[in-house]
């Protein structure tokens, strides 16, 4: 069983490639508002890397947000047209909780206009509801917990983890799409604040 995973929901470029229970091939790349140029050279010579063919690929599994409003849908889009054409599964994985992996932590990640995606994870579990939230409000809240993700948000160093490792740490939460056309990016904002931002 070979799986793909993807994301491209906020600054990184994230390519991986499982075998049964292992990663045998991944790209994490900073590329912020790069990764629709680069997924397909990139994912190209992963498969060439391994030795794969497009058509070994059994299933994908992707996040679905929250993220750039652009980013979520590129790894989205190119997983449904796939995933329809070869009618293989696709699967979905929070992209907070695909940052945390099996952490005791706090995730953040830039939601633009001062304002952070958020949520507190122990063992792959959160441990409150994910929100949009000010950065100001975010740092007056935050004691002593491990940030993971954009920590300079908050006057804290950046901490970023092994995302591919964490979409097959996390195996158990990807959620299975019954219909590839209905899946959609989880937003925690209006679509509008998104229109506006430079």
């Amino acid at each position: 069983m070979i799986t793909l995973c993807m994301d491209t929901s906020h600054i990184y470029l994230v390519l991986a490639l499982i075998r049964d229970d292992r990663v045998i091939g991944s790209v994490q790349e900073e590329c912020w508002k790069r990764q629709s140029e680069e997924i397909f050279p990139k994912l190209i010579a992963l498969c060439e890397e391994q030795k794969i063919q497009p058509e070994d690929i059994d299933q994908i599994v992707i996040s679905e947000g929250p993220g750039s409003y652009t980013g979520v849908r590129i790894a989205m889009t190119v997983a449904k047209v796939v995933c329809a054409m070869r009618k293989i599964p696709l699967y979905t994985i929070g992209t907070l909780l695909l940052y945390a992996g099996n952490e005791d932590c706090r995730v953040l990640t830039d939601a633009r206009g001062h304002r952070a995606y958020t949520c507190r994870f122990r063992n792959g579990e959160a441990l409150e509801e994910q929100r949009a939230q000010e950065c100001a409000e975010i740092a007056e809240l935050i004691k002593d917990e491990k940030i993971i993700g954009d920590g300079h948000l908050i006057g804290k160093d950046d901490c970023w983890p092994d995302i591919a490792a964490n979409f097959l740490i996390l195996k158990d939460h990807w959620k299975k799409a019954e219909n590839v056309h209905l899946v959609v990016p989880e937003y925690l904002k209006p679509s509008e604040a998104y229109l506006i931002q430079k």
